[in-house]
């Protein structure tokens, strides 16, 4: 049996928290390749919320960073994917949409791919094929 690779979400919580819903869902499946660990959240962390966001990162494998319309002006994704980045936590950034144009966070490389969004797209990701 293969282990899970466990996944924190990264999502413009405002606009993007019904895609997130079936990214969640889509962990429960029987051949899913990745747990659902934790994500983005839209109440106040009291405190250094950064700090906390951080320890949430510490258990896991890699981040999915749901990208859609405007996510390029979410700040807390952009410190999230910065939070990745700085823990060396492999991430991919994941077309949130299929028929809306769909923005890279703020802090993305110019080299980051935005991928589309299918269950085989997704299972390639989380093993890693990007």
């Amino acid at each position: 049996m293969t282990t899970k690779k466990r996944a924190f979400v990264s999502f413009d919580y405002d606009n993007d928290a019904g895609v997130k819903a079936m990214l969640i869902g889509q962990a429960k499946n029987d051949d899913s390749p990745f747990d659902f660990k934790d994500s983005s959240v839209k109440e106040h962390l009291t405190g250094d919320w950064k700090e906390k966001v951080r320890r949430r990162m510490d258990n896991v494998d890699v981040v999915i960073v749901l990208c859609g319309e405007k996510t390029h002006t979410a700040t807390g994704v952009a410190a999230e994917l910065e939070i990745a980045q700085e823990k060396r936590i492999p991430y991919f950034l994941l077309a949130a949409y299929p028929d809306k144009t769909c923005t890279k966070p703020r802090g993305a490389s110019t080299t980051d791919k935005l991928y589309k969004w299918t269950w085989d797209n997704l299972k390639a990701l989380i093993g890693g094929a990007r």
